[in-house]
């Protein structure tokens, strides 16, 4: 198996572990302690670190002489952590097990975005590096349609323990194929940025990634437009279920999200595939079309058409994630790459925290209106995107093709040693 294929293998692992958690850990709350809140507190511990560590885990990662052992390190832990509280999860006290989900949380942005900035060293730049993108975001799809299904079907054939050493086991397995890529530093064209090399400025601090996604435009646009569509998809899963109950189908609701999960990942591997669009406009392109087929969803009349609209939603959703690694690959400095690419991460999944809150506290609201406003959500994040881009946008002098000068010019693809 070459290089980029074991990286898929640890990246699909990974993910796999991440993408039970939220329903292995609840299921072992309910079946130990007899609470589906206590699960509900762990979870939010285990989340609540992502936005925060972010910015840290990927100024490490930026100074590692070795990457592959800092990941394999940081999937270790993630490992660990996931390990802990299958054992320790309504047994121990609630501070040491909000301890260990903290912990293992901290270590959430490297698999959920940090791993992608290792493409950059196993693929060479152009059509080929943008097709490896559409792969390593299929394994998201892949790992959410998978890992909650084997999760609800372990629990039911044996119980959540072993459910949850499933998911240490693919944690594990992931950490092992991570320390056996090849040592090839993914920041080694950090003089693309402005920085790295030889005699090179130090690398910068764990700032300097949140300073470039505000700087540079096309970062700055996806970014902002990203966690904006986030809040609506962090409130899909809750609204999923309202939904079906308001349709007579109390139970329908891992129906709808099982179809908008093998949506996206068709989507993903057949339009995140389109190199021949400019990352920006498929990522318009993805978000305005989610948002236009939920909106369908929200007036359906039954169960089957509203599965119908959400695998569409699904399609248009998956090269989404492709679009923006894309854009984070080819504009983000070489030396903070893995910020922009772990903080990213890390917004989007507070985002998506911050829309389930919201859903809790207007679940009394008639089902329709919450996929309604979850849907304008993702046509306002395509909007925002494109009014980012249009405000940036740089004058190109005609006679000589290069820009007029602009604080927002793209920091990606400049020429070796350039500013």
């Amino acid at each position: 198996m070459g290089g980029f294929g074991r990286y898929l293998a640890a990246a699909l692992a990974a993910r796999f572990a991440s993408e039970g958690m939220g329903m292995a850990v609840v299921l072992l709350a309910l079946e130990r302690t007899g609470s589906a809140a206590h699960g509900a507190f762990v979870l939010t511990a285990w989340m609540a670190p992502h936005v925060l560590a972010a910015p840290a885990a990927g100024a490490a990662a930026a100074r590692s002489r070795r990457p592959r052992l800092f990941y394999a390190g940081a999937l270790a832990g993630f490992t660990a952590a996931v390990a802990g509280l299958a054992a320790l999860l309504g047994r121990a006290p609630v501070p040491v097990v909000l301890a260990v989900a903290v912990l293992g949380g901290s270590c959430g942005p490297v698999v959920t975005g940090g791993l992608s900035s290792l493409v950059v060293g196993l693929v060479s730049e152009g059509p080929r590096r943008d097709r490896a993108y559409g792969w390593d975001a299929s394994t998201y799809n892949a790992a959410a349609v998978t890992a909650p299904a084997v999760v609800g079907l372990a629990g039911a054939a044996v119980s959540a323990g072993p459910a949850m050493g499933v998911l240490a086991l693919s944690a594990a397995l992931s950490a092992v194929l991570a320390a056996t890529l090849p040592h090839g530093s993914p920041y080694a064209d950090a003089g693309a940025g402005g920085y790295g090399g030889r005699g090179a400025a130090p690398r910068p601090g764990a700032g300097a990634g949140l300073a470039a996604l505000w700087r540079v435009r096309e970062l700055r646009a996806i970014t902002s437009a990203t966690t904006l569509a986030f809040v609506g998809v962090g409130a899909l899963t809750t609204t999923s279920v309202l939904l079906a109950s308001g349709l007579g189908s109390p139970g329908a609701g891992g129906v709808l999200m099982t179809a908008f999960a093998l949506g996206a990942l068709a989507g993903s591997l057949t339009l995140g595939r389109m190199t021949s669009v400019e990352p920006g406009r498929l990522a318009r392109w993805a978000m305005a079309g989610t948002g236009a087929a939920l909106a369908v969803a929200a007036s359906a009349p039954s169960v089957v058409p509203a599965a119908a609209a959400f695998a569409a939603a699904g399609v248009c959703d998956g090269p989404l994630l492709t679009a923006t690694l894309r854009i984070r690959s080819e504009h983000a400095p070489g030396a903070v790459r893995a910020q922009v690419f772990t903080l990213g991460a890390g917004l989007k999944v507070t985002a998506a925290s911050t829309g389930a809150a919201l859903v809790g506290l207007t679940a009394a609201a008639p089902p329709w209106t919450l996929l309604l406003g979850i849907a304008v959500l993702q046509l306002a994040a395509a909007a925002l995107h494109l009014l980012v881009v249009a405000r940036g946008r740089v004058t190109r002098d005609p006679a000589t093709g290069r820009s007029a000068g602009s604080a927002t010019a793209p920091a990606g693809r400049r020429t070796p040693g350039g500013p």
